[in-house]
Order: C-alpha cells, then structure tokens, then sequence
C-alpha cells in the first residue's frame, strides 16, 4: 500500500516538474525517447498545430525500451507521427541517445550537420521529466530558447496509463534526484529546489521509493 503523505508527496514532485510553459512556434520540435509513446503523440499534435515545421525524434534502446521498441525509440515515435499524419519528410531520427544529455548534443549536432538555423525549440518530454530536460537543454545547448511540453494529464491519469503507481513514484523520485545533483556535475543548470520540494522527495526516499535513483557519482543518465 502507499501512504496517503507519500501520494502527497508524489504530488508535490509532480508539480514542480511542470514548467508551466505556454506552447508557441519554434525553429523544431525534439522529442526525447522513452518508453512512453505519448511523447510521440504530443509532438505530432504540435506539428499539426503549427508550432514546428521540423521534428527531431532522439534515442536508441534501453533496459526498458528494447523489447517493445527493437528497432529504437526514435524509429518507433518516428512510425507513430507518421500514423497521426505528420508527413515522414518533417522528421528526423537521430538513433544513438542513451541518456538525456545525448538526446540535447546529438540533436544540435544532427541539425547543424543539416544547416538548419535553430533559434528555439519544444522540447517535448515525458510529464514528470519536464524540468530535468529542460535544466539539461539550458547547460548543453544555451544559446537557443526553450519551450517545454509533455502530455497535458494530471498525476492520477498518468499512474493509470502506465498501471504501476509505485514504479511512477521511483521515476519521480528518481528525476528529482537527477535535479539536485546533476547540476554540481556539470549536467544541468541549477535551479532553486522549494524546501516542501525538497522534503518530500527526503520522505519518499525514507519510504523505500529508490529504484530510479543514481549514485551520487553517478555519469549523466
């Protein structure tokens, strides 16, 4: 059973990760791969919303990925866009990221070995990993804007869709974890953790909830 307190408290982490970001027209759309298609879905819904002429999808497999996504998560998004409609002309695959930091430099190396002029960009995540991409993006690649998106869905209807609640609360701890040390390693820009943020992801940690956390020396993951 999870606790009343630890469903707050995966609320709070919930909330601080949504940027809160109005979506407007970008130079691109990159879509970060992961196990979850609606990544997929929300990009392509922006292409049609004419907030991106180009999409990137970026990543290769994972332990998690690689059953249900053989050929890599940017082929499968790729395919997915492609049955909403996007033209497949729009998209390009970049197929080697393993890790967040990846997705940002193979992305800008992709671009600019096509000359595309990028001056902002959606990025498109997974919900509860909205701040930790965009914290990424802002110290790998500073010089262009970024917009933040992810499926518009409230914390209860994502632990439906995936039907494993106490595995989205590791995730969440997980990306919270990510927000505190990564910065100090040169992974992401710093941002001010909220003390009510920063107690619940402690209390979450003392409930057991830590199958996504990293080691504190951790590479960039």
């Amino acid at each position: 059973m999870i606790s009343t307190q630890a469903w707050v408290d995966a609320q709070q982490l919930w909330d601080f990760q949504q940027m809160g970001h109005e979506p407007r027209p970008c130079s691109v759309a990159i879509g970060l791969g992961s196990h979850d298609l609606g990544v997929a879905d929300v990009t392509a819904d922006l292409y049609h919303r004419g907030m991106a002429p180009l999409i990137v999808f970026t990543g290769a497999t994972s332990r998690t990925t690689r059953e249900r996504m053989p050929r890599g998560e940017a082929e499968h998004y790729r395919d997915r866009a492609v049955e909403l409609g996007v033209p497949a002309d729009v998209i390009l695959v970049e197929p080697n990221a393993r890790n967040t930091g990846d997705n940002i430099l193979f992305s800008h190396t992709l671009l600019e070995a096509r000359r595309i002029t990028v001056s902002s960009v959606l990025l498109v995540s997974k919900p509860y990993e909205e701040r930790r991409a965009y914290a990424t993006a802002r110290k790998l690649w500073p010089d262009v804007e970024w917009v933040s998106a992810s499926t518009p869905m409230t914390l209860p209807e994502y632990v439906d869709s995936i039907q494993d609640a106490r595995l989205v609360i590791d995730m969440l701890v997980g990306a919270q974890q990510r927000l505190m040390i990564y910065p100090r390693q040169g992974f992401m820009i710093e941002q001010e953790i909220p003390d009510d943020v920063a107690a619940a992801y402690q209390r979450l940690r003392s409930e057991g909830f830590t199958s996504r956390l990293v080691p504190e020396d951790a590479s960039h993951g």
